[in-house]
């Protein structure tokens, strides 16, 4: 069955009620099987432990990864194995889409954990207990849930937004549940279930033998394998730059492939920006600072919390100038806000998500918030209450953003939060983070959850199932990954962005926090100009970047990135996006293993290595700090 979708001409003319009886006449597929107990189970299993992909990635980068793809392709590989063992059926597309809704949903949980939350443990120096974490993210996320279901009937079933990761997920389902298999017989699916399965094979085993402490642990240590592929080198002479040695500047090679695979899901503009970034600020501005004494040390931490101002200044600047240059995505967010028109009968009512749980929610979970905010986290109920109006305000901006490029601005948002609450609560440090974290949280949690349902419009889905499913995801992404990450750091604030940890993301929330309420003059005076000339710059690479139509040859958010970044994952990153930039010039011919594997699934070989590493990796740390100590 192919996808049907309505003509641009069609999406511009047609009402409403038009395109929704269209829908529910040549898409809706009725009573398949969708959210039963076994979708429901399949992804909150695999949402659960692929949340720890985020987490691992998180605690390592500062970002979050979807984990839709992953999931759907382990789910379908599952199920046809249980049915080819006739242990049971394969799913339907539908009950595939339903765990994929649960699964994604559970893989948002890990955001709050490697931004707002450290940075507030680290600028109160107190230990936020783990049933507080658990409560506030679960909060967060169904607060999102309540903003998006009321927004995807204008901006997916009216707009037709493209979402275009949703989109591709919907392909991705349609092509792996086809009827029909490639010319030699085999299934689509199952060939892409392969390449999963061995990219997070052999990224598993890596991750296992570089680790010394553990293989040493078990008494296999005679297989162990160095973290860095430059360790031969200092048995023989020290490398250095200006009398620093380069692996206390982070100058390495990992045996790690985890940030490789990142790096495949990179372009090579990206690529190459990190590239220059982590040479100037590695190679050049660290030796030459800390010999002169401003950098007092030579570690990440050290060296980080100075050229964290120029990259943080960058990243806001671009991020704030690209979101504010568009005043279209405002014009087109507040006309769906004020459209106005009579009332006509909703033939999508009896599976839509009903109006006023929305209604009835938002005003709920949002008291509850500001209640247990001021009770928690030092809240003023004013501070609290201004929150959830601002929430609406950016969580509508944010998806029309999303919507349009799968890009959503939650930085930005985030900034700009931190920017209003340094004036509404001056010097109030951690109300400052809190709040940026409870706007920026629900309207990334609202816009990505719009990204996920886009598929089930594609393919005909009962909406209300999937924002059952979206509820249940955040339960299980809860439950796996906040006791896994009080497990990780044990209640030690040093320990969050250590070299272990590092935790760039929560390192800029709390820098950002503190310069809005103390003032960029508490800073050397090298930092001041450093955070002077990386806002400048942004702005300017932002603006080339529109004037050239994207084709500027650098991205400011990954010049930005490689100064919060270490140079060995900037590095790695970099190697990933140009390896994968190579094969596509090398394998040419689409019958070829190389061009199936690295070209035509080069996302899913990614999403393998990046699950595979990030899985292990989480339990090695377990294993490192909690079974074999110290």
């Amino acid at each position: 069955m192919e996808l049907k979708e309505l003509t641009p001409e069609q999406v511009r003319d047609w009402t409403l009620e038009q395109k929704d009886r269209w829908w529910l006449t040549e898409v809706y597929r009725g009573n398949m099987p969708q959210l039963n107990l076994r979708s429901a189970l399949t992804g909150m299993l695999l949402g659960g432990v692929l949340s720890l992909t985020n987490l691992y990635v998180g605690i390592k980068t500062g970002w979050t990864l979807g984990v839709g793809i992953s999931s759907v392709i382990l789910s379908f590989a599952m199920f046809k194995l249980i049915s080819k063992l006739k242990l049971g059926r394969e799913m339907t597309i539908l009950e595939n889409n339903a765990m994929q809704s649960v699964a994604t949903s559970a893989g948002y949980m890990t955001a709050p954990l490697i931004s707002a939350i450290p940075a507030y443990m680290l600028v109160t120096g107190t230990v936020v207990p783990m049933m507080h974490t658990m409560v506030w993210i679960i909060l967060l996320s169904i607060l999102g849930v309540l903003y998006a279901f009321p927004l995807k009937k204008r901006f997916i079933n009216d707009e037709q937004l493209p979402f275009p990761e949703g989109y591709a997920a919907g392909v991705v389902l349609q092509n792996l549940h086809a009827d029909e298999g490639n010319p030699n017989g085999k299934s689509d699916g199952l060939f892409k279930a392969k390449i999963l399965g061995y990219g997070a094979g052999v990224s598993a085993l890596l991750e296992t033998l570089r680790n010394e402490k553990v293989m040493h642990s078990l008494k296999v240590g005679f297989l162990s394998i160095p973290e860095h592929l430059d360790e031969i080198l200092y048995r023989f002479f020290t490398p250095s730059i200006l009398g620093t040695p380069l692996k206390d500047l982070t100058i390495r090679i990992d045996t790690s492939i985890v940030m490789l695979g990142t790096g495949g899901l990179m372009g090579t503009k990206t690529g190459a920006s990190l590239i220059i970034g982590a040479l100037l600020n590695y190679g050049v501005l660290a030796p030459f600072l800390i010999r002169e004494g401003v950098i007092p040390s030579a570690t990440f931490k050290a060296i980080t919390m100075w050229s964290l101002w120029f990259g943080a200044a960058l990243m806001t600047t671009s991020s704030l100038y690209s979101f504010f240059s568009k005043p279209q995505v405002f014009v087109a967010a507040f006309k769906k806000m004020a459209a106005r028109g009579p009332k006509t009968a909703d033939p999508l009512e009896a599976i839509e998500l009903p109006g006023k749980v929305s209604l009835i929610g938002i005003p709920l979970v949002g008291a509850v918030m500001v209640w247990l905010g001021h009770a928690w986290f030092q809240f003023g109920i004013l501070e609290g209450i201004i929150a959830i109006p601002l929430v609406f305000v950016f969580t509508l901006i944010a998806v029309t953003s999303t919507g349009l490029t799968s890009i959503t601005p939650g930085g930005a948002l985030g900034k700009l939060t931190q920017l209003t609450y340094s004036q509404i609560s001056p010097g109030n440090v951690p109300t400052n983070i809190m709040a940026a974290g409870i706007n920026s949280e629900v309207a990334l949690n609202a816009s990505n959850l719009l990204m996920d349902i886009k598929p089930g419009y594609m393919l005909g889905a009962k909406p209300r199932q999937q924002a059952v499913g979206h509820v249940l995801g955040i339960f299980a992404g809860a439950a796996v990954s906040v006791p896994v990450y009080y497990l990780i750091f044990k209640g030690d604030l040093s320990l969050l962005t250590s070299d272990q940890l590092p935790m760039p993301g929560a390192t800029i929330w709390k820098a950002v926090a503190e310069a809005l309420t103390k003032g960029l003059s508490a800073l050397h005076p090298s930092a001041q100009i450093a955070a002077l000339v990386g806002a400048v710059l942004g702005i300017v690479i932002e603006f080339l970047n529109q004037r050239m139509k994207g084709k500027f040859p650098v991205s400011a958010i990954g010049l930005g990135l490689a100064f919060v970044l270490r140079f060995t994952d900037s590095i790695a990153m970099a190697l990933g996006a140009f390896f994968f930039w190579w094969c596509t010039k090398r394998f040419k011919n689409a019958e070829s293993t190389g061009y199936r594997v690295f070209v035509e699934n080069s996302e899913t070989l990614c999403a393998g290595v990046i699950a595979g590493g990030s899985i292990i990796g989480i339990l090695l740390i377990i294993l490192e700090t909690v079974v074999f100590g110290n």
